[in-house]
């Protein structure tokens, strides 16, 4: 079949290297002049496959206000917000409080993120990809005895579902992470072992690369005017220049199947089709510096309690991540929101990385109310979704794209994905 792809972020080149190596045609659509060049370019660069959870959690709801109050809190939101971020909010509220949603959902996710790991060394084994990669673990800190004792509340779920897990304490965490130093309260912490690391954008565009090595077609700096239909099924995409109207003299190509993985772009392509999708850009930010002193960096990913900034050692660099912030598409970078991760990368790896030489970036992470990707088919025969991973986008690509190539073969599933129906959301 000829299987036409929209988007070229980690999640559509992912899915175009499963459905190519399947034997399949394909071709993919992409805006920008090139693969993995919006969320997938400045991400946390962790891998936590033990680690997900939706983004509705009945803790999270609890802990927001005082987040937004707080100056170096780690949620934001535009005042005053608009209607979309409320009607999110109030979805997102809806499902943290609906009985067992949270519980069901998680535990989907987690077993999305341990297929993902396979998948994911599978593909690494296999392909050779050089993206400073590395499957070192994670671990989130605790600076005070209510975090360790809500982070070790975790762990039953994690020895339930056969996820590797340590509780370390602050000297077999010296052991583990030897450069992590400075003046930051610290009574111990959880390791997952087997979660990973690695520079999302360099991975999705070497795979890109393998991808054309398999006769996969990238169509850059082009938009999809029309999905054309017909009889139920999608026939073909209307094409144009990025920044032309279609209607001024686009091109139609045909296809077999369409698989929408176009991020936070994603609810306007669906609701072309008919299918709702409530998708936000929850904005994030991070800084990439080289290290001054790699016996003082992290090993692999390190996430503090504290600003919930996420620090990875990507090869030479740091990267550090922060933030969720409901702002819509405003991509400003405030000095404020810099100088937080600045000062928690300091607290915890003082001297670590010349943070002053970084570069900077914000990006939009596609986040569903609830939190669970949207991985299925809805409405049209050979309509297909993999799109609205939130903030694990990289995590779960791997996995979620052999979902897609999987179902568009009408194969047997590795996973059940209810949890992740494209139509949970009513149409």
């Amino acid at each position: 079949m000829h299987i036409g792809i929209i988007g070229a972020g980690v999640v559509g080149v992912t899915t175009a290297h499963a459905l190519a190596s399947r034997g399949h045609r394909v071709t993919v659509i992409e805006r920008l002049d090139a693969a993995g060049l919006e969320t997938s370019r400045g991400n946390a660069g962790q891998r936590s496959y033990g680690y997900v959870y939706p983004w509705a959690s009945p803790a999270m709801i609890k802990k927001a206000l005082p987040w937004l109050i707080k100056p170096r809190g780690p949620l934001k939101m535009r005042i005053p917000p608009t209607p979309w971020t409320l009607r999110f909010l109030a979805a997102t509220w809806r499902f943290a409080n609906a009985p067992g949603v949270f519980e069901a959902n998680k535990r989907a996710m987690l077993r999305l993120g341990a297929y993902s790991r396979q998948c994911f060394l599978e593909l690494e084994e296999h392909r050779g990809l050089a993206f400073d990669g590395s499957h070192g673990g994670l671990i989130d800190l605790a600076s005070d005895p209510a975090t360790a004792e809500s982070l070790k509340a975790t762990m039953g779920l994690l020895e339930e579902m056969a996820i590797d897990h340590q509780w370390l304490t602050p000297e077999a965490l010296a052991e583990v992470e030897p450069g992590l130093g400075g003046d930051a309260p610290l009574v111990g912490a959880l390791r997952l072992p087997g979660d990973g690391t690695g520079d999302c954008q360099r991975f999705t565009q070497a795979l890109a690369d393998e991808c054309r090595r398999l006769d996969v077609t990238f169509r850059y700096a082009t938009e999809v005017g029309e999905i054309v239909r017909a009889r139920g099924v999608v026939q073909a995409l209307r094409l144009s220049p990025t920044g032309v109207d279609a209607a001024d003299g686009g091109e139609d190509l045909s296809v077999d199947a369409l698989v929408i993985a176009a991020g936070c772009a994603s609810p306007g392509l669906a609701e072309a089709v008919g299918v709702r999708l409530p998708i936000y850009p929850v904005k994030g930010y991070s800084l990439t510096a080289p290290l001054l002193d790699p016996a003082r960096a992290p090993r692999s990913t390190v996430i503090d309690d504290r600003y919930k900034v996420v620090a990875t050692r990507l090869g030479n660099r740091l990267r550090a991540t922060g933030f969720v912030e409901l702002a819509e598409f405003d991509r400003r970078i405030p000095e404020s929101r810099l100088a937080t991760i600045r000062e928690a990368v300091a607290s915890r790896f003082l001297g670590a990385a010349d943070l002053e030489r970084a570069e900077s970036w914000t990006g939009f992470r596609p986040m569903t109310p609830d939190g669970p990707p949207v991985i299925g088919r809805a409405r049209l025969d050979n309509l297909y979704f993999n799109t609205g991973h939130g903030t694990f986008g990289w995590t779960l690509s791997a996995g979620s794209a052999q979902l897609i190539a999987q179902l568009v073969d009408d194969d047997s599933l590795a996973l059940d994905v209810a949890a992740f129906h494209p139509r949970r959301f009513g149409q």
